[in-house]
């Protein structure tokens, strides 16, 4: 392998006073990511990186192989509206997913919006679609280059064309149609300035409705809250068409506030149904101004409750489901009926109820799976005047298969299995739970191949996020189905500070509890060890943005439980994530560095800053994007410099920096770009934590 030596950094002396604390931050010159200085860093950590992946004899291989596993026909759920089909397609290797409207939804169709001819490299992505309830109309939006930055456009579903709009420096929003399609709400902040797109702090969250014809310059500004610049606000529609909806939170916090317009009465304003930002609030359907509503008031694991609009207070409200045992993820009003859907032990379970609650049907479902859709979007789409439904399923071995539900005669058939070239009968799912060192039992899903056995000595990918109330639920991936194929042990941690359980589980993990999730991920890698799957050398780590954080402060706390890290687009400067984009609104599971007792919190693990001069590091690939303007690519490059000078010279593993260019936080990267940064991936792992054992389990991959 070629020198781990990496290309020098230069070190400033720059210190910052933190409540009376000195902070040195040598590398605070790296978040100008648009600087001169900064371009030749990022070129030169990439060709050190390419240097050392490109000696990696396996790496044709297993990129070969990669795309084979990616190169099947795939589609997403299917939705209607006034009487028109849509569903999104990849024919398998297409940069990005294309989407077709039929009359029916087992029809081929015709294409409707086909990003892939929007830019040359396919790094221009559909990142929201809304489609108006008579069908006529599509509301899509654009993000170039992996920004979460949107502009929206309007197609006319008959002739294929689009109009004359543009709706430009929306973030974070849908397009929320008025029934009549005269127009639709939106949300975005203030536009920023020119040059700072990437890395300024995104301003305070408004609703806008724009009116077909018009300029943006005219939209309506119908709600924002001035005085709150931390309050987020989301707006739907209805299905009726005749409310609008307004849910506020504070940053990402799940507490929330709803207000709801009435258009048949719009005099009377935004009223409230929903107040406090002391619980969950989702608004599943409505029948007349009775609002069913999703939440966590008065129970953990949440139930739904009706709402009258006319007497909203929480003592007149009716409950419909109660409180379970498994947490009750979603809900929605499809046929007349409550379709509800619970995470137990974080695999989802569907059942039907009538809309007082009774309990009508379970529909069968694997043991270890999620309902979710293949490309993205909706796992389950229907209407509330529609007898069927449609729902997506996806596991560790299952890429995706679609399913249609009849309410009438409680029949359930699958439409479409996946066409993945993956063998799932040769591989082995199953759960298990870890008992953490506080006695909590956190769950663990293990896969792999059925010949692979307990032998101490098997390669393991152990995957994390542990963060707002965001549940690992089984899902596929084409690198985790390589991993596992060639001989690799894939376990996904479901961590407190995850949605899995409830309300308890995911405060256990935030705030002043944050250590925990860190905690838990180690005990999962100390059980793959003391169970016989694997030993500490063989253990890699790895997970993305908040899960970037996990594995970033795990790799820094207890470096001698892994044999090697892949932290991507990670939170890891904890002292300054705020300061950036839509950074603020994390405060509401990490705290505010600016507050004194909150800063100690993120002080105490922030992963920058526990790096230790002259340690035995294990080898570590930090990952991100130039354009990720998310968690800005400063948190990863000054990382990998501090790591780079702080590893051991004696040690001899290499700390490697891969910066994809024209790319994001993740969403709507090229297919293209996906198959190479996994690839890479997998071709650091074989040549670290791999080795003798860990090889190709067919003839296809040994010819590959």
């Amino acid at each position: 392998m070629p020198s781990p030596l990496p290309p020098p950094t230069r070190r400033s002396d720059h210190v910052d006073d933190y409540h009376g604390e000195p902070v040195p931050d040598p590398y605070r010159w790296l978040e100008d990511t648009s600087a001169a200085e900064t371009l030749e860093w990022v070129a030169a950590q990439n060709r050190h990186t390419e240097r050392w992946l490109a000696a990696v004899p396996t790496r044709p291989a297993i990129r070969a192989r990669l795309a084979e596993l990616w190169n099947y026909e795939r589609a997403g759920v299917p939705f209607e509206r006034g009487g028109r089909w849509f569903q999104s397609r990849n024919s398998g290797l297409q940069n990005q997913a294309v989407l077709y409207v039929m009359d029916a939804p087992s029809e081929p169709g015709r294409v409707l919006l086909d990003p892939n001819g929007l830019s040359e490299d396919g790094t221009v992505a559909v990142t929201g679609l809304s489609v108006t309830d008579d069908g006529s109309l599509l509301a899509y939006a654009t993000s170039a280059a992996g920004s979460d930055w949107m502009t929206w456009h309007v197609r006319d579903v008959e002739t294929g064309q689009d109009r004359d709009e543009r709706i430009e420096w929306s973030k974070f929003s849908g397009a929320a149609w008025r029934h009549d399609a005269s127009g639709f709400y939106y949300g975005a902040p203030p536009a920023p300035a020119s040059g700072s797109e990437y890395v300024a702090e995104t301003g305070p969250m408004r609703i806008f409705f724009h009116h077909l014809g018009s300029p943006q310059s005219d939209d309506l500004l119908v709600f924002g809250t001035p005085d709150e610049p931390e309050w987020v606000h989301n707006a739907e529609v209805t299905e009726d068409g005749r409310f609008l909806v307004i849910s506020t939170s504070q940053g990402t916090g799940t507490e929330c506030d709803l207000r709801i317009l009435d258009h048949d009465a719009p005099e009377r304003g935004l009223r409230s149904l929903v107040s406090g930002l002391f619980r969950r609030a989702v608004v599943v359907g409505n029948a007349g101004t009775t609002f069913y509503l999703l939440t966590d008031d008065g129970a953990e694991r949440q139930r739904i409750v009706a709402v009258d609009l006319e007497h909203p207070s929480p003592e007149a409200w009716r409950e419909i489901v109660p409180e379970q045992d498994a947490l009750l993820a979603d809900a929605y009003c499809f046929g007349g009926h409550l379709v509800c859907h619970h995470l137990e032990h974080a695999c989802s379970r569907l059942s039907v109820r009538t809309m007082d609650g009774e309990l009508r049907a379970r529909i069968d479902l694997p043991a270890v799976a999620t309902v979710a859709g293949e490309l993205g979007g909706a796992g389950l789409e229907g209407r509330a005047g529609r007898a069927r439904f449609h729902f997506g399923l996806t596991s560790f071995v299952d890429p995706g298969s679609l399913w249609e539900h009849d309410l009438e005669r409680n029949e359930t058939r699958q439409l479409r299995a996946s066409a993945a070239d993956f063998d799932a009968s040769a591989v082995v799912s199953e759960q298990v739970f870890v008992q953490a060192d506080d006695g909590a039992a956190i769950p663990l899903f293990l896969t792999r191949r059925s010949d692979v056995l307990a032998n101490g000595d098997a390669p393991v990918l152990l995957y994390g996020y542990g963060g707002f109330d965001i549940s690992m639920t089984p899902a596929f991936s084409r690198s985790n189905a390589l991993f596992v194929e060639r001989g690799g042990v894939l376990a996904v941690a479901a961590l407190r500070g995850g949605g899995e359980y409830g309300r308890a589980w995911h405060d256990a993990g935030r705030l002043a509890n944050k250590q925990r999730v860190f905690d838990d991920f180690c005990d999962c890698a100390r059980y793959l060890a003391a169970s016989g799957w694997s030993r500490p050398e063989r253990i890699a780590i790895n997970g993305g943005s908040n899960g970037g954080l996990l594995v970033g402060a795990c790799l820094t706390q207890h470096p001698e439980l892994f044999g090697a890290a892949v932290p991507e687009v990670g939170v890891l400067d904890m002292l300054r994530f705020h300061r950036f984009t839509i950074g603020w609104a994390w405060k509401s599971d990490y705290g505010d560095p600016d507050d004194p007792e909150q800063y100690r919190w993120v002080r105490a693990y922030s992963p920058l800053h526990h790096v230790r001069a002259n340690t035995a590091y294990p080898p570590t690939l930090v990952m991100t994007g130039d354009h990720d303007d998310r968690v800005v690519p400063g948190h990863s490059f000054k990382f990998a410099a501090t790591l780079q000078a702080a590893q051991d010279p004696a040690h001899g593993a290499p700390v490697l920096i891969r910066i994809e260019t024209s790319a994001g936080h993740g969403a709507g990267k090229p297919t293209g770009k996906a198959i190479a940064e996994r690839s890479d991936v997998l071709a650091f792992l074989d040549a670290t934590i791999g080795g003798a054992g860990f090889a190709p389990s067919t003839e296809k991959d040994q010819a590959g």
